[in-house]
């Protein structure tokens, strides 16, 4: 069991607490931010610690960090804290549910949030830094590689390879033995059927708008 301080004060940060709280044997006694981002002395009934010292209080030797930060400007923000927290000598925790399908025999990285009902294949590999939101399918012999965001009930088939510094929307799919590039975009409901280019956006065809009301089809 180790003890841990949470990077953030938002919505993540607040997810995080519960399943570190719910799900592991992990205790979480604060929560860090810049000093200018101090709002509250508080957050979930634990104090919030300013990063900047955090480690004349918190000492690297007794405590972990999580970095519990979304996909903004391409996970870099969170690729930063990452960075600093390891400047700082800690040693970063990550999360896998106990609902979460881990069937790969490679361990993932530090600093991961992998929620339930992901189902991880044999000979998958995934990074560090690497948010994986529930229900995705991860294809075996894929590799993930670090700073990367997958959001929910994304299929990425196997043999596929997502570079660094990606985002992935909501029900995206990809063909098998497809390379994502750096920093690639790939919005909800995309279909990915051949390599991308680096730092692209990919759209998925836009829905119209029938002529007709619901109330006016047999249906």
């Amino acid at each position: 069991m180790a003890k841990i301080i949470i990077f953030g004060t938002g919505d993540i940060a607040q997810i995080a607490n519960y399943y570190f709280e719910k799900d592991t044997q992990h205790e979480v006694v604060g929560f860090t931010v810049n000093s200018s981002y101090i709002k509250e002395k508080e957050f979930e009934g634990k104090p919030v610690i300013s990063f900047e010292n955090i480690e004349n209080e918190y000492s690297p030797n007794d405590y972990k960090l999580f970095i519990a930060l979304s996909y903004s400007k391409m996970n870099k923000i969170r690729e930063q804290k990452y960075d600093e927290a390891k400047a700082k000598g800690y040693a970063l925790a990550s999360y896998i549910s106990s609902k979460c399908s881990y069937m790969s025999q490679f361990e993932c990285g530090d600093n991961c949030f992998i929620f339930e009902d992901n189902t991880i294949q044999p000979f998958v590999k995934i990074g560090s830094n690497v948010t994986l939101w529930s229900g995705n399918h991860i294809g075996h012999h894929s590799t993930v590689h670090n700073h990367n965001f997958i959001s929910s009930h994304v299929v990425i088939s196997g043999h596929c390879e997502i570079k660094s510094n990606c985002f992935i929307g909501v029900n995206a799919t990809l063909h098998n033995n497809v390379i994502v590039e750096k920093e690639t975009l790939i919005a909800a409901g995309a279909i990915i059927s051949k390599n991308t280019e680096e730092a692209s956006v990919y759209l998925p065809a836009q829905s119209t708008l029938f002529k007709k009301k619901s109330n006016e089809l047999n249906f």
